[in-house]
């Protein structure tokens, strides 16, 4: 694509017997007006009644990119600049190639163009930087700034924890053996050990849900973390997204996700909103066929672990994913693991490469499922909810800022005008937030804050009034 980052697709649609040369002509056209390189496109979309028309297909081969092909009904469902009722009747959708170029989730770049049979529309591929992560706002700081933009908890890991791992360094000249690991979270959780698969990290788990268990059909529930998306799309699957409201409080309607999803990804609690969805609302999500994966990364921060699915064996397909790596500060260790049916934890453990994880975090895994450490991770989490609410007390104060929905992870989620000035005046004042923009569902005017320990809030608080007086000049 030379220089130009931008991944772009071009919706197109047409009249029957349009032909190759027409369709190309005006996305030409339509790209060069724009400024727009046609090697920044990475896909025609259109109707799915349109993909066997002949001077569009031969069009996406021309451009030597796919043609994807999209259900009317998914189609109307978009919101598009230039609705026509002509052509909603024609074709059950208000406009072909504005809903088909932004159906991938992406932004309109150039609205509706027409020929004489043809019309198409330029959006970007997607809207939102899916590879954004938290760790970004600190890196290449040199530990200058307090880190509210990672989740990870704060002077961890404890010593205990840190002299497991260490003893365990006199067997690296052995295979990892992961079978003690294996059954100790399966006791944790009460599972037998077939229904369990450690991972490295959560992330590693994403992967192998989006290569191993072949859906066709898959929806995430955002806002949440993204990484699940960005493994579904590099695993060249067509992405649809459920988007909660702010004005809900981001509350999950079971309703609104599509019937016929064969994979639904939802986080619980959810990062970066902090809700906790009730565990009855995502059990009615699980349908025949249909793998329901719940990301439960941060529910050993909620006392209690309420609403957790981890353990449930009644929910069809349900898939629980864990990880180890927030509460004990092992982040740079990666270990999680996944609780499925026996049947999806062997086509997983297919799709892993040999001792996927290091002997170190096998033996950190078994540690922090034990009885001791479950009890520290409650403590800990009850002390998470005073700190939260601290700091929600001190947001309160505050009639520039919004929050959104109740929460209850390690992590509250903001609204504030000017987000993108304060957070920057946050990072001189010596404070590191997240920003919210590359959550899906969110934009510019939201930033995350992991909660820290009340000296710490104070500080925060502080400063935050200092950034708002600031930007308000």
């Amino acid at each position: 694509m030379g220089e130009y980052a931008t991944r772009l697709v071009v919706g197109v649609g047409g009249r029957a017997g349009v032909s190759v040369s027409e369709v190309c002509a005006l996305v030409e056209e339509t790209l060069r007006a724009a400024g727009l390189p046609t090697e920044a496109v990475t896909a025609l979309a259109t109707l799915d009644a349109k993909t066997g028309e002949a001077g569009i297909a031969g069009a996406a081969e021309r451009f030597g990119v796919p043609l994807i092909g999209y259900p009317a009904e998914e189609l109307a469902a978009v919101e598009v600049p230039q609705p026509s009722e002509a052509v909603r009747e024609a074709t059950g959708t208000p406009s072909v190639a504005e809903a088909a170029a932004l159906a991938g989730g992406g932004e309109l770049l150039v609205p509706k163009r027409r020929s004489a049979a043809a019309t198409c529309a330029v959006a970007t591929a997607h809207a939102h930087d899916l590879r954004h992560h938290g760790d970004a706002e600190v890196l290449d700081t040199g530990g200058a700034l307090v880190d509210l933009a990672v989740n990870v908890r704060s002077d961890t890991p404890p010593e205990w924890l840190k002299r497991r791992i260490a003893d365990s360094l006199g067997d690296l000249a052995a295979y990892p053996d992961g079978r003690a690991a294996r059954a100790a979270v399966a006791g944790r959780h009460g599972l037998p050990v077939e229904r369990v698969l450690l991972t490295a990290g959560a992330a590693e788990a994403f992967v192998l849900l989006a290569r191993a268990l072949g859906a066709v059909r898959p929806v995430v529930v955002h806002p949440q973390f993204t990484e699940p998306e960005a493994a579904l799309r590099d695993a060249g699957l067509r992405v649809r997204r459920v988007v909660l409201k702010a004005a809900d409080g981001f509350r999950l309607d079971p309703a609104a996700v599509p019937e016929d999803a064969d994979l639904v990804v939802v986080g619980n609690p959810t990062n970066p909103t902090s809700v906790l969805h009730p565990a009855d609302t995502l059990a009615a999500l699980a349908r025949p066929g249909r793998i329901l994966v719940v990301d439960e990364a941060f529910m050993d921060a909620v006392p209690g672990e309420r609403e957790a699915l981890a353990g449930r064996m009644d929910v069809p397909g349900l898939v629980v994913l864990r990880s180890l790596t927030k509460t004990w500060g092992l982040a740079g260790l990666r270990i999680g693991y996944v609780l499925a049916e026996p049947e999806v934890i062997a086509r997983l453990a297919a799709a892993q490469p040999l001792w996927p994880v290091s002997t170190p975090a096998l033996v950190a895994a078994e540690a922090c499922v034990a009885p001791a450490a479950l009890a520290e991770a409650e403590a800990v989490a009850r002390q998470v909810a005073v700190d939260r609410a601290h700091l929600l007390a001190g947001l309160a104060e505050f009639e520039e800022i919004t929050v959104s929905g109740v929460a209850e992870g390690p992590f509250v989620l903001i609204r504030v005008a000017g987000a993108a000035e304060v957070r920057t005046r946050l990072r001189a004042l010596g404070f590191a937030v997240r920003r919210g923009d590359t959550f899906p569902g969110l934009d510019s005017s939201w930033l995350r804050l992991a909660v820290r320990d009340r000296a710490t809030t104070g500080r925060l608080l502080q400063a935050l009034d200092h950034a708002l007086a600031l930007a308000a000049r």
